[in-house]
């Protein structure tokens, strides 16, 4: 590799792995919160959440799931949920540089775009579970809050590991 190449590399490598952690990190805050609120939903919505019902819905869709036990179902689904949010900081840290706004506002949008682009979009677009325009409002609400606290845990984590 040429000089020009090492030094793009590590800066941007640098940068995926900060948005990484800090993804992976922030992932730990928005799952309290959602199991927390989840709680307050009425009776009737309480059923799994998002990462667990996406998860097990792609695991059945390659013919996983019913060669898993509960246990490896839960495995997959923690990692599933951790490795997305993982990604997704990545995804965040490079845009995160370009913008001059508080890691806190930024992150926040991002993490709220991130709900969007999912809920409203991909999951939809894939004829997957759990797309906003088929959930109730209380559990959208859940749903966009709970990205909101992975946003801002995001933003707020990359500004101290830039430090």
């Amino acid at each position: 590799m040429g000089q020009e190449t090492q030094g793009w590399t590590a800066e941007y490598g640098g940068v995926l792995l900060k948005g990484a952690l800090a993804g992976c990190t922030a992932t730990g805050p928005m799952t309290l919160f959602m199991l927390a609120a989840h709680r307050f939903l009425p009776l009737h919505q309480r059923s799994s959440l998002p990462p667990k019902k996406l998860t097990m819905h792609v695991a059945q869709r390659l013919g996983l799931k019913k060669h898993m036990d509960q246990q490896q179902r839960d495995a997959l689904t923690w990692a599933a949920h951790f490795g997305y949010g993982t990604g997704m900081g990545a995804l965040y840290s490079p845009l995160a540089h370009k913008v001059p706004v508080p890691g806190a506002v930024k992150g926040t949008v991002f993490g709220l775009a991130v709900w969007a682009a999912a809920y409203a979009g991909g999951l939809p677009a894939m004829t997957m579970p759990e797309a906003a325009s088929e959930q109730p409002w209380q559990r959208n609400a859940l749903m966009i809050s709970a990205h909101a606290v992975w946003g801002l845990t995001v933003g707020l984590v990359v500004d101290v590991l830039d430090r």
